[in-house]
């Protein structure tokens, strides 16, 4: 039914001329992605558009992500999202303010799910970007929390990375005073984390 929900709503709104040769990426996540606490032009995603521009030009990134943004706040403005910007592929890098806050993972899970489900709907591939969460929420939250993106990627068969924060999870220098979000200096670490899996879905 999602998918022909969206069918119907691409269709309706079709241009009457032959689409752009340009391709989107849709990056939808939270602070992570929307390079808090620095310059917007900073952030691992603009580093990411940067590379694109130049050895994939006929490619675009559209950065909607929002900080303190959840799964919730994601499935509520992915349709919209891939009606507006008709991506060929969706970046969804969503989940760590699921964990911080103590969330039900089925119900992140859940959230997650309808977004693939959304993407796929609209004919876009997929990258889904893994979180973990800190061992004080308890040693089944955090397990369950991390398998749910590998259950996902599996169930959805989508390209995935694993751990966005992997390069210097255990690095306190690459992070901010807050010891959340990583500095300046660590976005290109992400750039070329993500860029890994994100490239291939490119050609």
């Amino acid at each position: 039914m999602l998918l022909l929900v969206i069918a119907v709503v691409l269709a309706t709104f079709a241009p009457a001329s032959a689409a752009p040769a340009t391709k989107t990426v849709l990056v939808m996540g939270d602070s992570l992605s929307a390079g808090y606490g620095m310059a917007a032009e900073q952030g691992w995603v603009a580093l990411t558009a940067e590379r694109i521009a130049r050895q994939k030009p006929q490619w675009r990134v559209v950065n909607a992500s929002i900080s303190g943004e959840t799964t919730a706040g994601g499935r509520s403005r992915i349709l919209d999202a891939v009606v507006r910007e008709r991506p060929e592929v969706v970046v969804i890098a969503l989940g760590a303010n699921d964990g911080l806050r103590g969330l039900p993972t089925a119900r992140s899970a859940d959230n997650l799910a309808f977004m693939i489900g959304a993407a796929h709907g609209a004919g876009a591939k997929v990258l889904l970007i893994g979180m973990q969460m800190p061992p004080n929420l308890g040693a089944s939250y955090t397990r369950a929390f991390e398998q749910n993106y590998r259950t996902l990627a599996n169930r959805f068969n989508v390209a995935l990375v694993p751990f966005l924060l992997q390069p210097f999870a255990a690095d306190r220098d690459a992070y901010q005073d807050d010891n959340l979000h990583p500095t300046a200096a660590a976005q290109p670490q992400l750039r070329d984390h993500v860029w890994t899996a994100l490239a291939p879905l490119l050609d």
